[in-house]
């Protein structure tokens, strides 16, 4: 049974959930591992991450999933702005809050994270060196690429829309207005941040009653800006990247980098589908039960993971 927790993150309260593992079957002498976790762009906790957490409290996890500031049921203004910078800061705050948890390991924590937040748990594992694991799911780990497979797929002209909304929003930062919003998601040729094909009925078939369509403009000035791929020769611990063959958000081929510079540290997934077929159905239980598997072998003292590729559903 989750329950309900707030946390501050300079001087802001968060809301999570805190739901105990259900089973002792992980229970060790320093106590349980606990999973931290927190939606990508824009997304809030009660939009597609449930179905995950509540399956690691099942397998002997506890799980905090927690809204970042200004989103979902978190306080902060502006609202809806994706900074990558203060979204990293939320998820050392949390798990700060991991650590003192009744029966939680301290050093057993697990990061885990999904397209924006997949990145963003990447720079964090290289800041908190006492992370035990990361997950990455569909991540967005390079900003700069993200940027070129726009360009491919919805030309410049995207582009040049986007920043000229960032800088319209920027302006009415700058003068202390209200925020430019666009929406998060929407058709091709739109004002949205991601406009692939299906991408605006994926987002919104699985959203929860908190999620809100709309972001500050303003982010658009950022994503080239975040870069999480920089960090990841500094992250000690074991990763497993989960890669969509047909992702069309973030790009593949990044996130095989980000695997390929971790080394004997990291665990390749990858699977034919795209970037939202992880929340639901079949590829959500296929993603879950490759990073239980994961978790079982990476927690355990003294393992390294075997930086091997698997290609689920292609028969390679």
């Amino acid at each position: 049974m989750k329950s309900e927790i707030t946390f501050t993150s300079h001087g802001v309260s968060c809301a999570a959930w805190h739901i105990p593992a259900r089973t002792d079957a992980l229970t060790g002498a320093a106590g349980r591992p606990c999973v931290v976790m927190a939606h990508g762009f824009a997304g809030t906790r009660d939009t597609g991450l449930l179905g995950y957490a509540e399956s690691f409290a099942d397998a002997g996890f506890d799980a905090l999933v927690f809204d970042y500031r200004g989103f979902g049921d978190s306080e902060g203004t502006p609202r809806q702005d994706v900074s990558f910078r203060r979204q990293r800061q939320d998820y050392h705050a949390a798990i700060a809050v991991a650590r003192h948890l009744p029966g939680v390991a301290p050093d057993r924590i697990v990061l885990w994270g999904t397209s924006y937040s997949g990145g963003h748990i990447v720079a964090v594992a290289a800041q908190d060196r006492r992370i035990a694991a990361i997950v990455s799911m569909t991540p967005a780990v390079d900003g700069l690429a993200t940027l070129v497979q726009l360009a491919r797929y919805a030309g410049v002209g995207q582009l040049a829309r986007a920043t000229a909304h960032g800088l319209r929003d920027l302006a009415r930062a700058l003068t202390k207005r209200t925020p430019h919003h666009i929406p998060v998601v929407g058709q091709l040729g739109s004002a949205a941040m991601i406009t692939t094909p299906g991408a605006e009925q994926s987002y919104t078939s699985m959203a929860g009653a908190t999620w809100r369509n709309e972001v500050c403009a303003r982010t658009a000035l950022e994503v080239g800006l975040n870069r999480p791929i920089t960090f990841v020769g500094r992250v000690a611990c074991p990763i497993l990247v989960q890669v969509g063959s047909n992702d069309s958000v973030a790009p593949p081929s990044a996130a095989r980098r980000v695997a390929r510079k971790a080394g004997p540290r990291a665990q390749l997934r990858e699977y034919p589908v795209d970037h939202f077929d992880v929340y639901q159905g079949p590829w959500q239980r296929r993603a879950l039960a490759d990073q239980l598997q994961f978790l079982s072998g990476a927690l355990e003292p003294g393992h390294v993971p075997n930086g091997r590729r698997t290609y689920e559903g292609l028969g390679k």
